[in-house]
């Protein structure tokens, strides 16, 4: 992988600050476009590449489903002196943001959760995860090829940094962070947006629907499903649309003041066109 394309980054300056938590297999560059939308509208932004991530398929053997909900932890208690600080997580780094907002409800004043990984496409997947704990997966196919990414304009495929392989031994952290978004739902207090993409080939979009429903503790919840673009939203062809939602909803969360907050009923879906 280009090590300069998935490194971390740091975007814009402000008073409030957001924290940007890619996906399994991906990297900073995945949620970049959302970044510097968010700063153009004065937070600070911070993407930290997850621990084993960014550089090759061996360096995923010696990390775990732990090690990224500690690196999230610490990004986020690295930003604690912003007067306000959001979250916006896509696929895996949806799950580690539920997480942040259950451990840290003080801390964390909005989430964006993308694309959320709370469930994997296809009967395949569904009958992996109900086998793991026999390890067969691991014992009978060790790695896991790679050979692109979810994204459905050409152009960006084009220049996506792609990891060649995983092991499949990673795939329980992936069933231990939905199961562990499952658990700590209840407790999440933080308003959110939810947002998936309708052709989303990795995940099941109605994933989103079910953290909705989940989030009741939560003052506020958003739902948007766009019809245009795959898994890696921010990147893809939705990717404009997403990402002037999620600052949106932001703005309206740092010009809440005092005002109680009310929950917005989660359906109707808005779609983008397409």
């Amino acid at each position: 992988m280009d090590a300069e394309k998935t490194a971390p980054f740091e975007l814009g300056r402000g008073e409030d600050a957001c924290l940007l938590l890619h996906g399994f297999t991906g990297s900073p560059w995945d949620v970049r476009p959302l970044g510097e939308a968010l700063a153009a509208r004065g937070l600070y932004v911070r993407a930290p590449q997850l621990p084993g991530h960014g550089s090759t398929p061996e360096a995923l053997l010696s990390v775990d489903h732990r090690d990224w909900v500690q690196a999230a932890a610490h990004a986020l208690l690295s930003l604690r002196n912003y007067r306000r600080i959001f979250v916006a997580g896509l696929s895996m780094g949806a799950l580690l943001s539920l997480r942040l907002a259950a451990d840290y409800p003080e801390q964390v004043h909005g989430l964006a959760l993308v694309a959320p990984a709370l469930r994997f496409k296809g009967p395949h997947m569904w009958l992996l995860k109900r086998l793991r704990r026999h390890g067969l997966l691991e014992r009978l196919k060790p790695w896991v090829q790679k050979t692109g990414t979810d994204v459905s304009d050409p152009a960006v495929l084009a220049e996506a940094p792609i990891l060649p392989a995983f092991p499949s031994v990673r795939l329980q952290d992936l069933w231990e962070l939905q199961d562990m978004a499952m658990s700590v739902l209840p407790r999440v207090r933080s308003p959110a947006l939810v947002a998936v993409a309708e052709q989303d080939h990795v995940v099941d979009p109605g994933g989103g629907q079910v953290l909705v429903r989940g989030l009741t503790a939560s003052s506020l919840v958003r739902f948007i499903s766009l019809r245009v673009g795959f898994h890696i939203m921010p990147r893809d062809k939705g990717g404009p649309l997403l990402a002037s939602e999620v600052g949106s909803f932001f703005d309206r969360l740092r010009g809440a003041d005092a005002a109680p907050e009310s929950r917005e009923p989660p359906a109707p879906a808005r779609s983008g066109s397409g």
